[in-house]
């Protein structure tokens, strides 16, 4: 049989193979085929192997010669769908506001959820189309994308509705989490607040696959976030929750104990977090962007956490207050730069483990035979190329469904 897509004599193939989340000395394997080649047959891949055994035929045929071919990249935090923009918080942050002084101004979280729940869904979709397309060109071909700047019923659904439409709209594929538990909204108690989410989950599980929480001491804490993710379970959500980020509450222990998909931040994890996180199926997301933009100088222990077991992942955590970042490149480098991450462990923190820390793993994230056909080619002559050479944009191909973007 022809094939659609042929791309063959690629420098490195970076095929990131694997049936399960990579942990430890794991992470360092990339299962690199030199001079490798790469079929896929409508928008699945059919072979991945040497150049020399390919069948030279195909519908279109791709040279790949001095290049990295590899998986696309799998952002799996984000908070893509808001209205506005914070940049003159920005400015403040730069002058010695705090978070508080810039919340009493009239900026912060708040003022993005002011802006979003104005917005129409028409604005709130061409302005979420248009980030996409920023991300796609980075090489992101499956993104998360969290409601949370909505916090009543009806601008959380709108949320979520903006972000299904991308979906159907855009080359990317977009995962949807319910994210209503992320601020108490400034005209509700948070007794009245957690009340509603929990009489809104059921409402909201057909429009979410996941659900989150943002488990902090100036948010929900660790009894009310139990609650609200236990019940979310019940409903059949797949769980994940913001955790560790500025406190130490015990929040990656939560997300054991709940066989979470995935944990967040993970900033200030203590060693018991970590070796629980360690014992269980949970991927630490980890989200340098946030630290550096916030200019902290607390990033998550990546070392100690590869090495005592835990399986990691990367994500921009893109949006408008403390990570404005839609790059997942630049974070790849962060990673490697601030936490001491090797460029081989970041490659796979993200693809194949990010791939899991949504679930996917099985269908996106490597490149395997029968995997969809998700793939970047990159102007780098070996994948240590990739972070090392920041600030401008490595991705010259993308390649979504077997087809050429």
């Amino acid at each position: 049989m022809t094939a659609d897509l042929l791309i063959k004599n690629a420098a490195q193939l970076i095929t990131c193979r694997t049936d399960k989340p990579k942990r430890g000395r794991d992470l360092k394997e990339l299962g690199i085929i030199e001079n490798g080649a790469l079929a896929a047959q409508n928008d699945k891949i059919t072979f991945v192997g040497p150049s020399r055994e390919v069948n030279p035929k195909a519908r279109q045929i791709i040279d790949a010669a001095g290049k990295v071919v590899m998986p696309g990249l799998v952002d799996c935090h984000t908070h893509t769908v808001f209205a506005g923009s914070r940049h003159d918080d920005f400015v403040r942050k730069l002058q010695g506001d705090s978070y508080l002084d810039i919340l009493k101004a009239g900026g912060g979280i708040l003022d993005t959820v002011k802006k979003t729940r104005a917005a129409s869904k028409e604005q709130l979709l061409e302005i979420t189309l248009k980030r996409l397309h920023r991300m796609l060109a980075y090489g992101t071909t499956t993104v998360e994308i969290k409601s949370g700047y909505g916090l009543t019923d009806e601008d959380e659904l709108k949320i979520l509705e903006v972000a299904q439409q991308a979906h159907q709209r855009h080359p990317i594929d977009v995962v949807k989490t319910y994210l209503g538990a992320h601020a108490v909204p400034k005209e509700k108690t948070k007794p009245q607040y957690i009340n509603e989410l929990l009489h809104s989950l059921e409402k909201f599980k057909p429009h979410a696959e996941f659900c989150d929480i943002f488990c902090e001491e100036a948010a929900f804490t660790l009894q009310e976030s139990r609650q609200i993710l236990k019940t979310a379970r019940q409903l059949g959500y797949k769980i994940k929750i913001h955790a560790e980020q500025m406190n130490t509450l015990g929040g990656a222990e939560l997300a054991a104990e709940l066989n979470a998909v995935s944990a967040d931040h993970l900033d200030c994890i203590s060693d018991e977090g970590i070796d629980r996180l360690a014992q269980s199926d949970t991927i630490g997301v980890l989200l340098p962007g946030v630290v550096l933009y916030l200019m902290g100088d607390k990033y998550p222990p990546a070392r100690k956490m590869i090495q005592r077991g835990a399986a990691l992942a990367l994500a921009t955590d893109f949006n408008p207050g403390s990570c404005p970042c839609d790059n997942m490149q630049l974070i790849m480098t962060l990673a490697c730069l601030q936490m001491k991450m090797l460029p081989a462990e970041v490659i796979n923190c993200a693809t194949i483990n990010a791939a899991f820390a949504l679930d996917r793993g099985r269908r996106i994230g490597s490149l395997e035979i029968g995997k969809k056909a998700d793939i970047i080619i990159l102007d780098a002559p070996h994948y240590n190329y990739i972070p090392y050479r920041f600030g401008s944009n490595r991705v010259e191909t993308v390649i979504k469904n077997g087809k050429l973007i």
